[in-house]
């Protein structure tokens, strides 16, 4: 017991401030590591595959304080962490580009250090994580550390992962809120709102995004921001006018609808501070949990995961000439959301290729001599403006051969077939781009057929992606299928174009009205709960969101000291370790945001996204609050 004190002190004496959650926690920093062995020998589990491990963005989760009998209670966590991820822009529509990992090391003793208080037991565990920064009297509760060097080493299990292309997240087996941030991000992995650290502590240790907090300690604003003029991309001192002038920050984005609610453009406080420095968003996943990120913080995202892997995968080799008597061919990555676009160019002239990934030379008719062939591979999502971003080699990649006439190709009897594709085992979601990759003859381009229920669906000159956005199929479960022309191999998939149903329960009112052409409404004189329940006819977990008054679309998690309990709306807000939750009209995140009840009525809106990625239909009913 006491040799297990020392190394969790040891663990903490290594702690430097990294950044604060809506908690006000703080990371760690990484060193050298040891295998753990207490328990039994740590188990690497991949949860999700998209590609290999070096050539992927890498998430690797690890467990502590769940036993051997415990493990499924770790998966359990893990999936939930997961659902919510993949509910979450920009991950829902890069997905594709991440690996997950398990790695499971089941611990001597359940639990962790110090939960709840200081005066718990410590546990013989398989990371040493502690709450209370690692029972530390100095410290605060929520502080949930990890030894980072026993971290490093179940990390170091997963092959092909280094700390560049890894992000690592520690679950305690605890439902006391808690977490920290930086390289080795730490949360309780039962409690309810634990899953959105992660979303909140990736913007951070991938994104470099700042924490939008009017606070550096809960329960005491911030006071004035000092400084110069930050590098924090969605934060500044800029008016709105000044950016328009200087094409400065988030000038691209000013005046729309923010994804994370409200308008974007320029409110007051954040990087700790309460005043003298501006954020693009009312509130954001880097200011509140719960909500989305915004446009610019999601920006900022899609160029941080991109950069971790290559648009290009693989190509024809271009070291050396190449012959005009060939196919030559690029593989790309396949996200979610859309399809990236290839731009063929013969000797600086587009060719009118049209997005294929493979061109046959010798349809082109080559005049004698030398050429020089390109191939530009690029994202054109929607979630990226600024023109140096997508022209960053996180969002296009250029390949490029010199073709000489003179060469003959040697015939090397490479067989059409399948290399890759879209997970079979899961329906795939209706607004999602599926793929099938294939060998690359040199004499012949591998043609791949789709059809949707036994019907011919037509896909252009890239017949790698076929976007279902294109089909337009709104109900239902479908079968799609992938063939290689002249051949019997075949891949099929089943489409879930049905999202998942969403109901809602309320607490007593006052009286129900009901009239004809409006949302049923319920009137209150007080508090009032709301519990969301969804369903689906698919396998795999359902996230419910709620918003009010069109405000941000914000994740169900029960309530945050029960993940069981239903969410309770009153008119000021209820104050839960200095945060504010459930103030019902404008919403109000800490005890200094106004609290003046909004009397009247109030629309609340509901859906779903479920594990296909399905958003479902907004459903909605009114609330009216009177004054008691």
């Amino acid at each position: 017991m006491t040799s297990q004190r020392t190394g969790v002190r040891r663990g903490v004496a290594r702690l430097v401030t990294a950044c604060l959650l809506a908690a006000g926690l703080v990371g760690t920093v990484p060193a050298a590591a040891e295998t753990p062995t207490r328990g039994s020998v740590p188990v690497v589990v991949p949860v999700q595959t998209t590609g290999p491990a070096d050539r992927r963005f890498n998430l690797v989760f690890m467990g502590d304080g769940y036993t051997a009998g415990e493990m499924p209670a770790f998966r359990a966590d893990l999936e939930r962490h997961l659902n919510t991820l993949w509910s979450i822009e920009p991950f829902a529509s890069y997905r594709s580009y991440v690996n997950v990992w398990a790695v499971e090391a089941p611990s001597a003793q359940s639990g962790v250090d110090c939960d709840p208080g200081l005066d718990a037991p410590a546990r013989d565990t398989a990371l040493d994580m502690g709450f209370w920064g690692g029972c530390d009297p100095n410290s605060v509760q929520r502080l949930l550390t990890v030894d980072s060097d026993k971290a490093a080493a179940l990390a170091d299990l997963v092959p092909g992962t280094n700390r560049a292309n890894r992000q690592v997240v520690a679950l305690a087996h605890s439902s006391t809120y808690g977490g920290a941030g930086g390289g080795y991000a730490t949360a309780s992995g039962g409690n309810a709102l634990s899953s959105l650290i992660t979303p909140h502590e990736i913007g951070h240790s991938l994104g470099g995004l700042q924490d939008e907090y009017d606070y550096y300690g809960r329960g005491a604003p911030g006071g004035s921001y000092s400084g110069p003029e930050p590098s924090s991309a969605h934060h500044t001192l800029l008016t709105e006018r000044q950016m328009l002038d200087q094409r400065a920050k988030w000038w691209r984005w000013l005046g729309e609808e923010s994804e994370s609610g409200g308008t974007i453009g320029r409110f007051e406080g954040g990087m700790y501070t309460t005043a003298g420095v501006w954020r693009p968003s009312r509130h954001s996943l880097m200011k509140t949990l719960g909500y989305a990120f915004d446009q610019v913080e999601r920006e900022v995202m899609v160029k941080a995961i991109s950069a971790k892997v290559n648009l290009v995968q693989d190509h024809t080799p271009a070291t050396a000439p190449i012959g005009a008597d060939r196919t030559v061919w690029v593989d790309t990555l396949h996200p979610v959301g859309g399809a990236l676009t290839v731009t063929w160019r013969l000797d600086g002239r587009p060719l009118p290729t049209y997005g294929a990934r493979t061109i046959d030379l010798r349809t082109l008719r080559l005049s004698p001599g030398r050429h020089s062939l390109t191939a530009v591979v690029s994202d054109p999502t929607p979630f990226v403006r600024d023109p140096a971003v997508r022209a960053s080699a996180a969002l296009t990649r250029t390949v490029g051969w010199t073709v000489d006439t003179s060469l003959t190709t040697v015939r090397d009897g490479t067989r059409a077939a399948f290399t890759g594709h879209t997970p079979l085992g899961r329906p795939v979601g209706a607004r999602s781009v599926v793929h099938a990759d294939t060998t690359h003859p040199v004499d012949r381009v591998p043609a791949v057929r789709w059809r949707l229920d036994g019907r011919p669906v037509s896909t252009g000159p890239n017949d790698r992606d076929l976007d279902l956005r294109s089909l337009r199929v709104t109900t239902g479960t479908h079968t799609l299928t992938a063939r290689l022309a002249g051949s019997d191999e075949e891949l099929s998939w089943t489409v879930d174009a049905r999202p998942a149903s969403s109901s809602y329960e309320l607490s007593a009112p006052l009286r129900t009205v009901g009239r004809h052409g409006r949302p049923v409404e319920y009137v209150y004189d007080g508090p009032f709960t709301m519990r969301l329940t969804a369903r689906d006819d698919q396998e795999g977990a359902v996230v419910s969101q709620f918003r009010v008054d069109g405000d941000g679309w914000y994740t169900y998690y029960g309530w945050p000291t029960d993940a069981d309990a239903p969410f309770r709306f009153t008119p000021g807000g209820t104050v839960i370790d200095d945060l504010v939750y459930g103030k019902l009209g404008r919403s109000r995140a800490v005890p200094w945001d106004d609290a003046t009840p909004d009397y009247g009525t109030h629309r609340i809106e509901h859906r779903t996204i479920d594990a296909a990625g399905n958003v479902g239909p907004a459903h909605e009913f009114l609330v009216t609050l009177v004054k008691p």
